[in-house]
């Protein structure tokens, strides 16, 4: 899998190239990480890469032409060096949202060229002419596409084959399809006490399905507190069991009475 990333600032892509689970991956080969800075696909002694927007107001616009010109650099690169097509996709804030499947998605793939976005925007003919699809992280608003290319570069690696010293991991991770994409249960470690809090019991039981159904419970409960949309998706896939559905039932009726004792 390679990514390549059209960005003004390439340095910021050594974090997820060199630390971490993703920079171990990537010292192994599992993939490939290229920036490209449209700086050096400009044709004028400043460099320029932006000017002021037609129609007035704040702030500057990235233009087509260097944006393009890198565009064709990668795309000859990629080709030269046996690496497959990839698609081209702009992180901005009326993209699609990315998720957890959309990672899953990504991995079964050979790649992305990833656009990364600074000032007020981009010239909207180069997203006509030249990309795909777009992605957003969420509802807020970043400096540029860096932080939010490194993020999904980052959840879609650790789900390549061997990346993960235990594969299991990703299983287990939160939104995940083996936890029906509800929040991953909390997690203990050594000492068995800490602070005068004790490990949960089920945890020390060495009783698989106890262990199993507690950290269940513990995601059921968890999700409904804090994300209760997944909760509804998760059933409408058919996701839930009975036991699942009953526990939430008690969670409900917990949260009633707590409702009634508070008035």
């Amino acid at each position: 899998m390679r990514f390549d990333v059209l960005t003004l600032f390439p340095d910021m892509f050594g974090v997820v190239r060199d630390l971490g689970v993703t920079g171990r991956g990537h010292a192994q080969g599992r993939w490939a990480l290229r920036a490209w800075n449209p700086r050096d696909y400009t044709h004028d002694v400043h460099r320029t890469v932006d000017d002021r927007p037609y129609g007035g107001g704040p702030g500057m616009v990235m233009l087509a032409q260097p944006l393009e010109d890198t565009l064709a650099a990668v795309r000859a690169d990629r080709a030269a060096t046996g690496a497959p097509p990839a698609r081209v996709a702009l992180l901005s804030p009326t993209g699609r949202r990315f998720d957890q499947a959309a990672a899953g998605e990504l991995a079964q793939g050979g790649g992305l060229i990833l656009v990364c976005g600074r000032y007020e925007g981009v010239d909207q003919r180069f997203i006509d002419r030249c990309v795909d699809e777009e992605w957003s992280l969420g509802d807020f608003v970043l400096s540029g596409g860096e932080l939010a290319a490194m993020a999904m570069i980052d959840a879609t690696v650790r789900l390549l084959p061997g990346v993960l010293n235990d594969a299991e991991s990703a299983l287990q991770d939160s939104f995940h399809r083996n936890v029906s994409g509800l929040l991953d249960s909390p997690h203990y470690t050594r000492p068995e006490v800490h602070a005068s809090l004790a490990v949960p019991a089920p945890l020390m039981s060495g009783h698989h399905a106890r262990i199993q159904r507690w950290r269940r419970d513990q995601s059921l409960a968890l999700t409904a507190a804090r994300r209760p949309e997944l909760i509804e998706q998760a059933r409408q896939r058919g996701e839930l069991s009975k036991e699942d559905e009953r526990v939430l039932a008690a969670l409900r009726d917990v949260s009633a009475q707590a409702d009634t004792s508070a008035s």
